[in-house]
């Protein structure tokens, strides 16, 4: 404990010690390392004994170490900088000052505190601490290498963890990683939205209610979305179907009537017969309420984006409206693809993919 008050002063002083370093490392050995602290102990030891520039000239320090922490080649290396002992050792050129005289006229205020702080040590003193840091650092060489390894105290911390307490212990993962780090930018967010409206408090009102506003609007947003797609759900299930609807007619006639075109090659009128059973199948399970006064684009825009059979429904929808309002002719290929396509509607098929083509 006697040294550590030298310590400290040395270390207050590295500010100024910037001035008289060389700039210069070296990577040596420990061995070398050793030997530079022997000479730098001999060093200390004759400035503290003639008091003169010549012997305590911070020049004869040297360059700073570094130092390898362990004897292996490839041995992580330490910077030892010498900056306290230059500072030192050029302020070991002045002869020590006395400790001046408290005044008689002085305060009781400040005797006492003049009495309860302690001296600051001499530069002799200093030059004493120096060699016995110099020489603690010396016998320190060799003690990383030399360090256990803990295995007793792993074995007993992977006993621990094996408890039943630890058992839902899980490793951190990337996800929880990104959640930390959108909570600390949120955080830091709101901590520099309160520091600007002490500034300005208009700001604050205007973030609290801009807040508000905000989730209102998705608030709104939600509702109408979540109206669309379940809207059906509000019709009675006993309600008939609207008269002139497509389910008012099952779709097993509608299908029935195709094939009968089909078998007398009017494959135009045909798959406008499979573009109705589909749109009576899809009607009578509730996709949609029934209404005849809707456009094909209608029935196809009532169908969610993530429904599986939204894609079989468009390509049916695009084959039907060229070959019945563009009057383009149809053929047997053009029948036989919109009929693979409405039976996998029908049969109600999660993916009507399987078509053997685009339409």
């Amino acid at each position: 404990m006697c040294g550590l008050w030298p310590h400290a002063s040395l270390a207050a002083q590295d500010v100024s010690a910037s001035a008289l370093t060389s700039g210069k490392t070296r990577s040596v050995t420990q061995d070398e390392y050793r030997a530079h602290l022997e000479s730098l102990e001999a060093l200390v030891r004759a400035c503290a004994q003639t008091r003169d520039m010549k012997t305590c000239d911070p020049a004869q320090v040297g360059p700073d170490d570094q130092v390898p922490i362990s004897p292996a080649a490839s041995a992580e290396r330490r910077l030892i900088r010498y900056g306290w002992l230059r500072v030192l050792l050029s302020k070991a050129q002045d002869k020590d000052v006395p400790a001046a005289k408290p005044k008689t006229a002085a305060s009781e205020a400040e005797q006492a505190w003049q009495n309860v702080r302690p001296a600051p040590p001499t530069t002799s003193r200093m030059l004493i601490d120096a060699q016995s840091r110099l020489a603690d650092d010396g016998a320190q060489i060799g003690n990383v290498a030399a360090s256990p390894g803990y295995s007793a105290e792993r074995a007993v911390l992977q006993q621990v963890l094996a408890g039943h307490e630890y058992r839902d212990l899980e490793e951190t993962t990337a996800k929880d990683s990104a959640y930390e780090k959108v909570g600390n930018w949120l955080n830091h967010l709101l901590e520099s939205a309160v520091r600007a409206s002490a500034r300005a408090p208009w700001l604050g009102r205007v973030l609290v209610w801009g807040f508000i506003a905000a989730v209102c609007v998705a608030l709104v947003w939600g509702l109408l979305q979540l109206e669309r797609r379940w809207r059906i759900r509000l019709v009675p299930e006993d309600r008939p179907p609207a008269p002139g609807a497509a389910s008012a007619i099952p779709w097993q006639r509608w299908l029935e009537d195709a094939r009968q075109a089909a078998q007398a090659g009017q494959w135009r009128e045909a798959i406008h017969l499979l573009y109705w059973a589909s749109i009576s199948r899809l009607e009578s399970k509730r996709l949609w309420p029934a209404d005849r006064a809707r456009t094909p684009r209608e029935y196809l825009a009532l169908v969610a984006p993530e429904d599986p059979r939204q894609p079989g429904l468009a390509d049916l929808t695009r084959s039907f409206e060229r070959v019945w309002y563009g009057g383009r002719a149809a053929a047997e290929s053009d029948y036989l693809r919109a009929e693979q396509i409405a039976t996998a509607l029908i049969s109600g098929l999660s993916k009507a993919a399987d078509r053997g083509g685009s339409l």
